[in-house]
């Protein structure tokens, strides 16, 4: 980290963590954080669920949760980017303090409940960013909904003309029974829900959206046979593996450890890696899948790659490593490229899959 960078953390980390998370906001709205636009490489260039991404390293949802810096989040090196979790009405959330930074361990406990401005407030916004951007939606439902299946149909609708690609987030845990959505007959109905939205709106428009999944890294074995049957036998278009834990297994802060909430950052790598390897395993080789969690570094994003995943997301670990840590992990996955004379970063995808499938994390 150069001493800019670590100035501004020291800076920011005398905030709380909400009120710097909503500086950072605004200071990628204001410009205030230089452009960094990752350099063009083919060899990172992926083709997946029919989208061309220009690198496989994505912002994940949870920072720009009302699609307020997508663009601008795109030209510091990311080459993609997710907003949301957007639910159909405003919500609040959860009372506050609901961030905590767990500085020795390069982690964050949040328990957020999904507080957006709802569907109104982001879907304006993204009217407003180039039709070329490339922004995931992720959409999520109101706590109080009474019917959640239909709160996530109402975000396929409503953002079908802006999203290149949908998340469909049932894994959050700050939002009670929400991950009762991963159980397979709720799973079942809410797939066949959401992709016949979708479908009603790709013959609308003569224009196919993918639809993927985020599932949760506490799942038991017979957890992920369902999620995997599931997925296989709707046709979804991908996985992304995966949300926050509930685990505190091996942190320092012990303190901080007892707050509730979903666990991210560093701590998450190894059971989020483990879990994506054993989805890999059950779904095959073709199904796309987007690994989440704990990748600090360009070697992280490779190691997720190497145990199945063809696209990589990050957020907690940017708090540490400070905005330019996608440029640097994009530039260090060219210089992996160059190093093992890959003509694709794909060429590694799992070649690291059984060891991770059998790590007992």
């Amino acid at each position: 980290m150069n001493p800019l960078t670590s100035l501004a953390r020291r800076g920011l980390f005398l905030f709380d963590p909400e009120a710097a998370h909503g500086l950072s906001i605004k200071a990628l709205k204001t410009g205030l954080v230089p452009n960094c636009p990752a350099k063009a490489d083919k060899r990172l260039a992926q083709t997946v669920a029919g989208i061309v991404f220009p690198n496989p390293i994505g912002m994940a949802a949870g920072y720009d949760k009302n699609a307020e810096v997508p663009e601008a989040l795109l030209k510091i090196g990311f080459g993609f980017t997710e907003i949301g979790t957007v639910t159909p009405k405003p919500q609040a959330g959860n009372d506050k303090p609901r961030i905590f930074r767990l500085v020795e361990d390069e982690a964050v406990i949040n328990r957020l409940g999904f507080n957006n401005e709802g569907h109104g407030a982001a879907l304006a916004r993204l009217k407003a960013c180039s039709r070329d951007a490339l922004i995931g939606v992720n959409i999520g439902a109101n706590k109080d909904s009474a019917d959640r299946i239909a709160d996530y149909v109402s975000g396929i609708h409503t953002f079908y003309s802006v999203a290149r690609y949908f998340t469909a987030n049932i894994s959050s845990p700050n939002t009670p029974g929400l991950r009762d959505l991963q159980a397979r007959e709720s799973l079942a109905a809410l797939l066949s829900a959401v992709l016949a939205a979708r479908d009603e709106e790709a013959l609308r428009s003569n224009r196919r959206v993918p639809v993927f999944l985020k599932i949760a890294p506490d799942l038991t074995e017979e957890g992920m046979d369902d999620i995997a049957a599931e997925v296989l036998a709707h046709n979804l278009d991908g996985l992304i593996v995966s949300n926050t834990t509930l685990s505190r297994d091996g942190l320092k802060d012990q303190a901080q450890a007892k707050e509730s909430g979903g666990l991210s950052g560093k701590p998450l790598f190894e059971k989020s890696t483990a879990v994506l390897a054993r989805m890999r395993k059950r779904v095959g080789p073709k199904l796309p899948i987007i690994g989440v969690g704990g990748v600090s570094s360009a070697e992280t994003a490779a190691e997720k790659i190497r145990a199945g995943a063809d696209l990589v997301q990050l957020y907690s670990c940017m708090v540490y490593e400070g905005p330019a840590l996608p440029d640097r992990i994009v530039r260090g996955l060219s210089d992996l490229c160059e190093r093992e004379r890959l003509t694709s970063i794909r060429d590694i995808r799992d070649s690291r899959l059984d060891y991770w499938a059998g790590r007992n994390v």
